[in-house]
């Protein structure tokens, strides 16, 4: 008797789960939006206000991505936002200042490369944002971040630290928008203008531009063993079409911040412009890193940051003549910790200000002149000077005859007390090892008289 086959049952379709909007969501009043003015932005803008039935304020900044910011004034209005919502700021000055130069005073890098360009220019917005949503009495504040990156949480925990009741709208996390066709869709259902190169795909990859940096990421990024092509770099020559011969720069410092450059005195913003200029010439600065992201994952990303390259061996030279050595010790311990506060997004936490008042003042004697070689990708210093503040004595130091400034006797005395825990180890060890020597040698005697056969009794002789 044959049996009956049933139809192979269609697999569960996965449980999605409910889009968060305005009918499920605390009621919105005013919401403060990040905008640049591009297709994203401008998607998130009529997005708010059709699911979220809500005032929204722009907020676009300048924070030297070397893009015009004010035709998005015009893109604003022409989508409905009044001209008293609308903010338009030049922050390149305080990102530099407030930021960037408290960052460096710290030498910090992620993971042993990463400059925190990214990183660092999300606190100041995310401080923008809810200083604008205090002004306007606006109860929330959105962002065009994905699910998957870091600077969700970066703008996101700078905005609760300051503003601990604001409601947060990431649309990324929110919307069914998830693919390039989806959102040219959305964007030719509510007229909103998409540029040729966007329709056509755009970029091979994704770009953030700052004062500091330019990072590259996505698309065909994604394969680690990619090589990025050599037209995708905007800030660097490569180091191989850099000028043949070298430049010498000389920066100058004031309590650990860069003042001046070749005498010149300059902003903050300046200073970062013109190394920036002088890096880029000369090929210093690409970076291309895994790194690990906080929200779980490794990603590739490539990064330029001309200037800040040079700040940073700048700044360890000046600090190596003024710092005391247990201070710059204590400081590379720390550099790791802080470097994770900045690339995580706990700019604002008690922590990370702590760390910062200890790193700024130990900057008071960091004053002083320093000399670089820029050459082909590549910085050596040359010089560095501090008429006030230099720990660098050349009368002991020297290999000539110092004229008794320091006894070399001394050495001695200083070399065996160092070397007591290192003598009283040896001993123990040597102790030990006698020990367990005598002990197998014990051991292995009476292994081998075991083996030996038993010798025979003598019979003794029967008497004739």
């Amino acid at each position: 008797m044959s049996k009956t086959v049933k139809p192979a049952a269609k697999p569960a379709k996965p449980v999605k789960a409910a889009a968060t909007t305005a009918a499920a969501a605390p009621q919105v009043k005013k919401v403060v939006l990040a905008y640049s003015g591009g297709l994203d932005t401008s998607i998130i803008l009529k997005w708010l206000q059709d699911e979220y039935n809500c005032e929204v304020v722009t907020f676009t900044a300048d924070i030297g991505q070397g893009e015009e910011i004010e035709p998005a004034r015009a893109k604003a209005i022409k989508m409905g936002i009044k001209p008293e919502n609308i903010f338009i700021e030049d922050l390149r000055e305080e990102f530099v200042r407030d930021f960037v130069f408290p960052m460096f005073r710290a030498n910090a890098l992620y993971e042993g490369e990463y400059l925190l360009g990214t990183s660092i220019a999300r606190p100041l917005i995310a401080k923008r944002l809810i200083d604008i949503a205090k002004k306007t009495k606006g109860d929330a504040i959105s962002h065009g971040a994905t699910g998957k990156g870091n600077d969700q949480v970066r703008f996101e925990l700078g905005a609760y630290a300051l503003m601990p009741g604001v409601k947060v709208i990431a649309p990324w996390r929110e919307w069914d928008l998830l693919s390039r066709e989806k959102l040219l869709a959305y964007a030719d259902k509510h007229g909103i203008p998409v540029d040729f190169k966007k329709r056509k795909g755009g970029a091979p990859y994704s770009m953030d531009a700052n004062l500091l940096h330019i990072s590259y990421e996505g698309g065909v990024l994604e394969d680690p063993n990619f090589e990025p092509e050599a037209n995708m770099w905007r800030l660097t020559v490569s180091p191989e079409k850099a000028p043949n011969k070298p430049q010498i720069i000389e920066l100058t410092y004031a309590k650990g911040d860069v003042v001046a450059i070749d005498g010149v005195k300059l902003s903050p913003a300046q200073v970062l412009t013109k190394l920036n200029e002088i890096g880029g010439k000369h090929g210093i600065g690409r970076l291309d890193k895994v790194e690990n992201r906080y929200v779980g994952m490794k990603s590739r990303g490539c990064y330029e940051t001309p200037g800040g390259t040079i700040l940073l061996s700048g700044h360890r030279a000046i600090e190596s003549i003024t710092l005391d050595r247990e201070v710059l010790s204590l400081k590379d311990d720390l550099m790791p910790r802080y470097a994770r506060l900045i690339y995580n997004g706990y700019w604002f936490s008690p922590e990370r200000e702590l760390l910062q008042g200890l790193i700024d003042a130990s900057q008071a004697t960091v004053n002083g002149t320093v000399k670089l070689k820029l050459y082909k990708g590549t910085i050596l210093c040359v010089g560095r000077e501090s008429k006030t503040d230099s720990l660098f004595d050349a009368k002991i130091s020297t290999f000539d005859d110092d004229g008794g400034a320091y006894n070399q006797a001394d050495a001695a005395g200083f070399i065996k007390l160092n070397a007591l825990r290192l003598r009283i180890g040896a001993n123990v060890n040597a102790q030990r090892a006698a020990t367990a020597k005598a002990k197998a040698d014990k051991t292995a005697a009476r292994k081998s008289a075991a083996k030996k056969p038993a010798a025979k009794k003598a019979v003794a002789k029967k008497a004739a």
